[in-house]
């Protein structure tokens, strides 16, 4: 399918799964990450982003308490204008305000360079079994990948299984590594 196509078949079927759902989903979601394998436990800085409540996005405060609880560097992204992402230590004052696309982000703090981000879970709306993923199109996560370490870990979170095929890639996409749903961890890498 084409990416476009997959935008909006999964922005609709995002919107039949119930606020209850979801949470549960979520919570499903989280209990699968720590399946994941150790290599990515032994790691410092994860990069995590916050859920766009309105368009149902994945509940991520689970996978934030779990990062936490195993003392982990957890780092936000803020948006800026010119569709790049800045990259925020999350500490004890850290404050956030949803921007103009309801992305709750941090206001300012401690900026964490993206070469220094090592696991990073990134939003969706489909993927498929090569681990290719489609979001929503501005480009922010795409100039962000490009600009970390080849080595850093990627890692989707999805409520769906994969897409057979996405048709119109290009050279700029980068694939993940794994993708956590609710039933799943799949693996793109050769661990």
């Amino acid at each position: 399918m084409l990416k476009k196509d997959l935008r909006s078949h999964y922005t609709t079927l995002r919107d039949t799964v119930s606020s209850e759902s979801l949470l549960d989903l979520s919570l499903s979601i989280a209990n699968r990450v720590l399946q994941l394998p150790i290599c990515v436990w032994q790691l410092d800085y994860f990069h995590i982003f916050l859920p766009i409540i309105e368009k149902k996005e994945i509940d991520t405060s689970f996978i934030l308490s779990i990062l936490q609880g195993k003392d982990k560097h957890i780092v936000l992204p803020k948006m800026l204008d010119n569709r790049q992402l800045t990259h925020y230590l999350l500490t004890d004052s850290t404050r956030l305000k949803k921007n103009q696309w309801n992305v709750p982000e941090p206001l300012d703090g401690i900026e964490i360079q993206p070469s220094s981000i090592d696991v990073i879970f990134l939003p969706l709306l489909a993927y498929d079994i090569k681990g290719n993923r489609v979001g929503y199109g501005k480009g922010f996560y795409d100039e962000f990948l490009a600009q970390c370490r080849p080595d850093t870990i990627k890692i989707g979170l999805s409520l769906f299984e994969p897409e057979e095929r996405i048709d119109d890639l290009n050279e700029h996409d980068i694939p993940l590594d794994y993708c956590v749903t609710p039933k799943n961890i799949h693996s793109f890498s050769d661990d």
